[in-house]
C-alpha cells in the first residue's frame, strides 16, 4: 500500500479509510486509489509510491483540434446602443 501524508489544517474525515486523519499524519491508501490523493498536491503529500506507480502521462491535444464543446455558449452579440446620434451645433 502507498503511504501520504495529510497536509490540512484540521482533522477530516475520509470516508474511504473510514476514519478521521489528523493534520501531518500519514496513512496507507490503496494503490490503486493513490494517485486521487496525490492530484491534490495542496491537501495530500507523497510519503511512499506503490512498488509498481508509473505516473500518468499528460495527455497532449494539439491546439488545432481543440474544439468548443457543443453546448458552449457561442461568441457574444456586438454591443449596440439606445442612443440615437444627434449633430453638433456650432457655437457662434
Amino acid at each position: 500500500m502507498a503511504r501520504v501524508r495529510y497536509l490540512g489544517p484540521e482533522p477530516v474525515t475520509v470516508p474511504e479509510l473510514g476514519r478521521a486523519v489528523e493534520p501531518d499524519e500519514v496513512v496507507e491508501v490503496p494503490d490503486a486509489r493513490y494517485d486521487g490523493y496525490i492530484c491534490q498536491p495542496a491537501t495530500w503529500e507523497t510519503v511512499e509510491e506503490p512498488a509498481d506507480y508509473a505516473a500518468p502521462e499528460p495527455e497532449q491535444v494539439p491546439l488545432e483540434t481543440k474544439q468548443a464543446p457543443a453546448d458552449a455558449p457561442a461568441s457574444p452579440p456586438a454591443k449596440r446602443t439606445a442612443a440615437k446620434s444627434v449633430p453638433q451645433q456650432r457655437e457662434g
